[in-house]
């Protein structure tokens, strides 16, 4: 620890505290005077750091210039409100911002970071930029920071993704160096669950308790949603009554996630009687996931009556997150209530002035699904006048419904939109990028199927079918297909059957003879 601690306060070159802390995947602070202007503050509440922060909307916006100029204006800032806003940005699914601000505590500020610190920011590279740098930042960590704690952060990492080997070889590497928990075997349970593989599940939690390690709620959670994946209720009644009669206490996840077991096996009478015991035990605070997840298995019951008064409940203990109206609107949705979601949208709208594209975004979704292209473009251009950028998705679903309706012209520009807004892991519709391209070869438009072919490769390498689209646009235009044949070769695409049926559709252009020799270069080339 004292060598994290010299290497923080001692003025040591950045790239030298790059190397510990792993700062080079944010962005530089930048300048010390910071002109970023401020984000209006919601009715109500006092100007603090946290407030300005959380008052950011826009994920995509750094609040690393709100950090940097509340220093200037000489106010305080102390280690614990950063790690507290730290976990706050996290349990808002902020990761970009927790991020930048767990950097900034030790690059700007140079505090020292404990092992907690670096298992949350470990978590946080992970969510943000990946599993491989997540795993470069481990490998940088001084050895005495790299406690269970860590090694656990990583092990979480893993099985996120789904790394198998990974997970077990980590495993076993704690096991040998002494740093095993319930925690860790948890984690096992929680990954074979998740790719199916059930019987492992049952197989660490008898190994678990074999080794002397206690289960705890966690434990039992993960052995109930295994049996209830596997709709085995049997398996879910025995998990409950070992529950019984042992010293842990159940919690409303317990009995809300043997409830959904029960729905899926048809058992709705018996998920009901579970879900009633779950009620009793719900938070009277602070309870989004809680409500959450008993508004999600009313929904997929079909029980929207019992919905409401959930809904209702929630409202009467604690201020509404925004995260419960998506909540409430995507089970709405779920039972075709369009008009129940836009009463829930209007009613966020009321009581909060945040910038929020997600709420709309939920029901330009609904709209589209449904054909109904008015209401669709009505709330995208509200949601553009109040300052809210539309994010890539509903682009291309207004694209697509653009297409269905005949208007052509704006399904392009609609999908242009996308493919420049769009960011991973997001994907563009592949039905819409090619009527996209067909619309460009009927108008024998190169220059703009040029530009969305520009814009698509920047979501991945372009596929046989997109080439072969291209290819037709460039002869429809008269253009030369030497350097676009070239690039196909390149991208290891040979010539297929629609290859040379394009070609042999344009051969009333030239003769048979240059036909011929133009098939015979394209197999050369490709």
């Amino acid at each position: 620890m004292q060598l994290v601690r010299r290497v923080c306060n001692s003025g040591a070159p950045m790239l030298l505290r790059e190397r510990w802390f792993g700062s080079q995947l944010v962005a530089p602070a930048g300048v010390l005077m910071s002109t970023e202007e401020l984000p209006p503050l919601p009715e109500g509440w006092h100007d603090s750091l946290y407030n300005r922060i959380a008052a950011v909307g826009d994920p995509t916006r750094s609040v690393v210039p709100l950090l940097e100029r509340w220093v200037q204006e000489g106010r305080p800032v102390d280690q614990s409100e950063l790690r507290v806003m730290v976990k706050r940005m996290r349990a808002f699914c902020r990761y970009s911002h927790a991020l930048e601000i767990s950097t900034w505590m030790s690059d700007r500020r140079y505090f020292y970071l404990s092992p907690g610190d670096v298992a949350d920011r470990l978590d946080l590279i992970k969510k943000v930029h990946g599993l491989e740098h997540a795993e470069s930042y481990f490998g940088n960590i001084p050895k005495q920071l790299k406690v269970n704690q860590v090694h656990g952060a990583l092990l979480n990492c893993y099985v996120q993704d789904k790394c198998v080997e990974k997970a077990e070889a980590l495993f076993h590497r704690m096991e040998e160096a002494n740093m095993l928990s319930s925690f860790a075997f948890n984690m096992l349970m929680k990954m074979y669950n998740e790719i199916g593989q059930l019987a492992r599940v049952d197989k660490i939690f008898q190994e678990m308790k074999n080794k002397g390690f206690a289960p705890d709620n966690f434990t039992y959670n993960i052995l109930i949603e295994a049996y209830a994946t596997g709709a085995n209720v049997e398996g879910v009644k025995k998990v409950l009554g070992s529950i019984k009669h042992s010293e842990i206490a159940a919690g409303w996840y317990t009995y809300a996630v043997a409830a959904k077991g029960y729905v899926k096996s048809g058992l709705i009478d018996e998920a009901l009687v579970l879900l009633k015991e779950s009620k009793k035990l719900m938070p009277q605070r602070k309870g989004n996931a809680a409500y959450g997840f008993l508004l999600t298995v009313y929904s997929d019951i079909g029980d929207k009556s019992e919905m409401y008064q959930v809904w209702n409940k929630y409202k009467s203990l604690d201020k509404v997150a925004t995260s419960m109206y998506m909540c409430m609107m995507s089970g709405l949705l779920k039972l075709d209530d369009v008009e129940g979601a836009e009463a829930i949208l209007k009613e966020w709208e009321s009581v909060t002035s945040f910038r929020d594209f997600r709420l709309p975004n939920l029901l330009i979704g609904a709209y589209c699904k449904r054909g109904l292209l008015e209401k669709a473009e009505l709330l995208v251009n509200k949601a553009i006048e109040s300052g809210l950028a539309p994010y890539a998705n509903a682009w291309d679903r207004l694209a697509s419904l653009y297409f269905d309706c005949g208007q052509n012209l704006k399904a392009v520009e609609a999908m242009k939109k996308a493919l420049a807004k769009g960011q991973a892991p997001w994907k563009p519709n592949p039905t819409s990028v090619m009527r996209t391209l067909e619309y460009m070869k009927e108008q024998k438009d190169v220059e703009e199927a040029e530009e969305i072919v520009k814009l698509l490769k920047r979501h991945g390498p372009l596929t046989q079918e997109i080439y072969n689209c291209l290819l037709s646009i460039y002869m429809g235009a008269g253009k030369s297909t030497t350097d676009l044949l070239e690039q196909m070769a390149e991208d290891g695409f040979r010539a297929d059957e629609d290859t040379f049926k394009i070609l042999e559709e344009r051969s009333e252009k030239i003769s048979p003879q240059r036909t011929r020799k133009k098939k015979k270069n394209v197999k050369q080339k490709t």
